[in-house]
């Protein structure tokens, strides 16, 4: 089944691969905190009218993370399915989060601001990762939720900081035989 085609998605890509040199030397230099900074300023503004706020905001933050985790080789797996819950990003995989809750992440990027929808997918999220603190939030706006959260606006933005601290956590409670970023 192919997916419809998205505009944000679109925009964000062909950003991307217009600013690739550029890009590609952050990467290199382990800069993801400044491409998260770049493509928020080049492409916050015109991605918000190509459909609803939280909506557009919510597919730039899946796209330029899933970017992001590709780029940083930490393992993930993105729109999957467990037990019937859909799971935005899980970190590193569904057979971690099957044998130790403790080692994987969850994170969720609702695409609306609705406190009692988020709250209703935190539920069903701690369903299947009973460790709450490994349930992460990607918000278009701050909402106050216990959980960490990133939120992703044009100004005053916390985004930019969740690939070192996703890294991090696999450094911390992964299985990782050697540190992933330098963190």
């Amino acid at each position: 089944m192919q997916e419809e085609p998205n505009l944000v998605k679109e925009y964000l890509f062909d950003y991307l691969s217009k600013s690739e040199d550029k890009i590609q030397k952050l990467i290199s230099d382990e800069k993801f905190s400044e491409i998260i900074d770049d493509v928020i300023r080049n492409c916050y503004d015109k991605i918000i009218p190509l459909g609803k706020r939280d909506e557009s905001v919510g597919v730039l933050a899946t796209g330029l993370l899933h970017f992001l985790l590709t780029n940083a080789l930490l393992n993930s797996q993105r729109k999957v399915e467990y037990n019937g819950i859909e799971i935005d990003i899980v970190i590193p995989d569904l057979k971690t989060l099957e044998k130790d809750p403790k080692k994987t992440l969850l994170i969720c990027i609702p695409k609306t601001s609705n406190k009692k929808v988020i709250e209703q997918k935190l539920i069903e999220l701690y369903k299947i990762q009973p460790e709450k603190q490994n349930v992460w939030l990607v918000l278009s706006q701050e909402l106050n939720f216990k959980n960490r959260s990133y939120i992703i606006e044009k100004e005053d933005q916390t985004f930019s900081k969740i690939i070192f601290d996703i890294a991090r956590f696999v450094n911390v409670e992964g299985q990782s035989k050697f540190k992933i970023l330098r963190v």
